[in-house]
């Protein structure tokens, strides 16, 4: 039986895989995509798997610091992500 810490070791190391083959197709899709719409979803999904990233960084260091950059561009990724649909609605983002 493998110990703890070689389990938790390919466990991140798997999910970093997921994550990356997650961004690359979104990443496609954010250049072949159709329509805005699709474009729209596949940035948001793109924060999301960064902010996938990051919090996996941050088991891997076993620092806590990761997690608060995680948090701030969680936030930062909604604001912009409505912004971006308000203004592709309505032609400005502000009334």
């Amino acid at each position: 039986m493998m110990p703890a810490e070689d389990l938790m070791s390919w466990g991140v190391l798997v999910a970093f895989a997921a994550i990356a083959i997650s961004q690359v197709l979104a990443m496609l899709r954010l250049v072949i995509g159709p329509g805005t719409g699709d474009r729209i979803l596949a940035l948001d999904t793109m924060v999301v798997n960064a902010i996938g990233l990051i919090v996996l960084i941050g088991i891997w260091q076993g620092t806590q610091l990761f997690f608060e950059a995680a948090l701030i561009i969680a936030m930062l990724g909604f604001v912009s992500t409505v912004a971006y649909a308000r203004f592709v609605l309505r032609g400005d983002i502000i009334e």
